[in-house]
């Protein structure tokens, strides 16, 4: 199967795109027509395997995962979807890979209105590039530059599991429980989108970020791009029942240090409080205050006595040694 057959069968449909798409796939570039008086927002991440996923990785969840990191972005912006391109380096041209792959993806692409517009593939270490579109009205994105001294800080869903599947699969002798019971919040990520777009649109909320690489390493991208500090209150992470039975130390690594969660990190006016719960009400998803931003510069985690919990790790880091 040659590059442009590969791509007819698995990755070029019939059904109509949305308004927004002009011209799809099958050209020399694709076209994108946004809502009059909106601003793009656009996101690209890369899936690499050994780094990012284990060899042999599952390929139906890997399609999810593919596109739901991309689209997770878009939800931390409070962006609405408009398309995506694939750019995608195989080591062959495997059919029963490839249309599990597809399904994964596609599947998750509907669910969101995001059609696949472009893109690319070649021979190579199994590679995965997704760039993704989407649109915001101006003034309304959540930035990351935008929280205040004096704004609590809330967290999305729970974060951890995603952590613990990773330590089930390598076997850490820390780790507790079934695989199961956590798997699919590593493999098959919820991207926050309908979350975001309502907390975009809730007056009072400030800045916003999603948490892939670990809450308290990615909460510093927050407090250095707006000047401020932050304390989180250990004893007020949600804990999901698989990480009961770990031991307190491993417990908050996982919650405070773990990745792959793509859950909603963001800052908003005490004022705006019973607004922001309303908004994860609507969407279905949990919300819970998990802290403050502060004036003075730093992260502290405090215990329920205020006093300073330590951090073993701050989270992932793609060019740290393994």
């Amino acid at each position: 199967m040659g590059e442009f057959e590969l791509i007819a069968r698995h990755f070029t449909r019939p059904a109509p795109a949305p308004e927004a798409v002009v011209l799809g796939v099958g050209d020399d570039c694709a076209l994108l027509r946004p809502t009059p008086g909106h601003l793009l927002a656009i996101s690209t991440d890369m899936l690499v395997e050994g780094r990012h996923f284990f060899a042999g990785a599952e390929p139906e969840a890997l399609g999810h995962k593919a596109l739901a990191v991309n689209l997770s972005d878009l939800a931390a912006m409070g962006a609405r979807p408009l398309g995506f391109t694939l750019a995608l380096a195989l080591p062959a041209a495997d059919e029963a890979w490839l249309a599990a792959f597809a399904r994964g993806l596609f599947a998750l692409a509907d669910a969101h209105a995001c059609p696949l517009v472009g893109g690319d593939t070649t021979r190579g270490p199994l590679n995965l590039c997704i760039t993704v579109f989407g649109e915001r009205r101006p003034g309304q994105a959540l930035r990351r530059n935008a929280a205040r001294a004096g704004d609590e800080l809330w967290l999305s869903g729970r974060t951890g599991e995603a952590r613990l599947a990773l330590a089930l699969r390598r076997g850490e002798a820390w780790a507790r429980g079934e695989l199961a019971a956590v798997a699919d919040r590593m493999d098959r990520p919820t991207p926050r989108l309908a979350l975001g777009q309502a907390l975009a649109a809730t007056p009072g909320v400030h800045a916003a970020l999603d948490v892939s690489d670990g809450l308290a390493g990615d909460i510093g991208h927050i407090l250095e791009a707006s000047g401020v500090g932050a304390e989180i209150e250990a004893d007020a992470l949600p804990v999901a029942p698989a990480l009961q039975a770990l031991d307190r130390p491993h417990r908050l690594d996982c919650l405070l240090a773990g990745g792959d969660d793509y859950e909603l990190l963001f800052t908003a006016d005490p004022a705006a409080h019973a607004a922001v719960r309303a908004a994860g009400a609507q969407t279905g998803v949990a919300v819970t205050r998990i802290g403050r931003i502060t004036a003075a510069p730093g992260l502290r985690v405090l215990d329920a006595q205020r006093q300073a919990v330590p951090l073993r790790t701050r989270g992932f880091d793609h060019f740290a040694a393994d």
